[in-house]
């Protein structure tokens, strides 16, 4: 029977199924053409709990970077968050659904009612769902849905050894079970695509590591003194700096520790925080209960330039996916000090592409910043491995190229053709972000 199969060419000679035909080239131009029917296209939806920060940004990179002739692309989430604005802009569907929250609630019930009726009504051939509550919610509604196709992002996780037991087991139970709802499990990294599998919410041989893409046309390359005048720093103070959502998970009070630790060793250290959050103004309390005199410039849209004038990038996180500031700063070739969770050690290898700490530490984080200020040459040329890693492995059109072809092979479809040199993107039916 092999044999005859072999003999109709349906199988290689290596055994593996064939590729279907290349595209042969056109004769004539398409211009010239008669108008060709419109072909339907892939109708996909993400599902999101915040659309906002590391997540949000990735999911949106995804969204907006697919082939809009082979993919209709909606969003759906939680209400308000920094880039609906954008996403509609660039052409996709949006969809805020009212009583959606990032915590469990008893609306949750309307939400997934909301969820059901949005997917029944316009047939998606893919759901896609990322974080925990948009992640149970979407797939549990995808699942009563027999949606064909269903994937799942895990950016970080939902629980995590700082909320109560209670809570912890609740959202680690509902990962869980909706486990067997999901075709596909991609992760931000190696040690998160690790951790879902040790934590039973990812099957085994199921799960890939795709990379989250950062935007890196507008991320400066390398210093620019133009930013640490705009945060009016002189040129011989020793700048050292974050940048992230002033909120429990980022721990800020360590970050403002830390800045008393060096600054004691340091007089003449300046600081600053980049961002805004509900703990801002009890940040801002206790730097000046400790006589630190910290920089709080509230949210900026241009972060990561800020960052460009930094002498020293420091994330204080009690857990972190990867940390989207964390991949903009090392695209920057600013030395980092980050804490050891989750995935950052996939992308800050310690000596090579920064330093990595304890988490909740701040002595252990001002030792770190105070021997990359010791030492200027090894801290450079950490950040440009740093930025040389970044730069290319995190851009989006790797990422989008990556969901593409997780979106075909679970359809059947075949592999896009390599892209000719020197025309990167189109070729592989992604669309460069704008």
């Amino acid at each position: 029977m092999r044999n005859a199969t072999l003999a109709t060419g349906s199988w290689r000679s290596d055994g593996r199924a064939p590729s279907w035909p290349a595209t042969p080239a056109q004769v004539a131009p398409a211009a010239t053409l008669p108008t060709p029917p419109v072909l339907p296209r892939i109708k996909v939806l993400h599902v999101i709990t915040r659309f906002e920060a590391g997540a949000g940004g990735n999911t949106l990179l995804s969204a907006e970077g697919m082939d809009p002739e082979r993919y209709e692309v909606w969003i759906a989430g939680v209400p308000g968050g920094e880039f609906w604005e954008r996403a509609r802009a660039a052409g996709l569907h949006t969809v805020q659904i009212p009583g959606f929250r990032h915590t469990l609630t008893p609306t949750d019930l309307l939400v997934l009612r909301r969820l059901v009726r949005l997917i029944r009504h316009e047939r998606f051939t893919v759901v896609h769902t990322h974080s925990g509550k948009g992640g149970f919610l979407g797939r549990t509604a995808a699942r009563w849905c027999r949606t064909p196709v269903v994937v799942h992002t895990f950016h970080g996780f939902s629980f995590h050894p700082y909320m109560s037991r209670g809570r912890r087991t609740a959202y680690r139970w509902l990962e869980r079970a909706t486990r067997r709802f999901t075709h596909r499990f991609l992760a931000v990294a190696p040690r998160v695509a690790q951790e879902a599998v040790e934590e039973r919410l990812a099957t085994p041989g199921r799960i890939h590591v795709v990379p989250s893409a950062v935007d890196l046309g507008h991320i400066p390359e390398r210093f620019d003194p133009t930013a640490r005048r705009a945060l009016g720093v002189p040129p011989e103070t020793a700048l050292v700096g974050t940048v992230g959502r002033v909120d429990h998970q980022k721990a800020p009070w360590n970050f403002v520790r830390m800045a008393a630790a060096i600054r004691a060793e340091r007089p003449g250290s300046a600081f600053v925080m980049i961002g805004d959050g509900p703990l801002l103004d009890e940040t801002r309390k206790l730097a000046a209960e400790l006589d630190i005199d910290v920089i709080f410039t509230g949210h900026r849209a241009d972060a990561s330039w800020l960052v460009a004038g930094l002498d020293v990038f420091v994330t204080t996180s009690l857990y972190e996916g990867l940390g989207r500031a964390l991949t903009e700063a090392l695209a920057t070739a600013r030395p980092v000090v980050a804490t050891a969770v989750n995935g950052v050690p996939d992308l800050v290898e310690h000596g090579a592409t920064g330093l990595l700490v304890p988490p909740a530490d701040p002595q252990e984080e001002a030792r770190a910043v105070g021997w990359l200020l010791d030492h200027p040459r090894e801290a450079a040329e950490m950040g440009r491995q740093g930025r040389r890693r970044v730069r290319t492995s995190f851009e989006p059109q790797a990422m989008c190229a990556a969901v593409d072809a997780c979106y075909r092979e679970l359809l059947g479809l075949p592999p896009l053709p390599e892209p000719s040199a020197g025309v990167p993107g189109r070729h592989r039916g992604i669309v460069p972000a704008p």
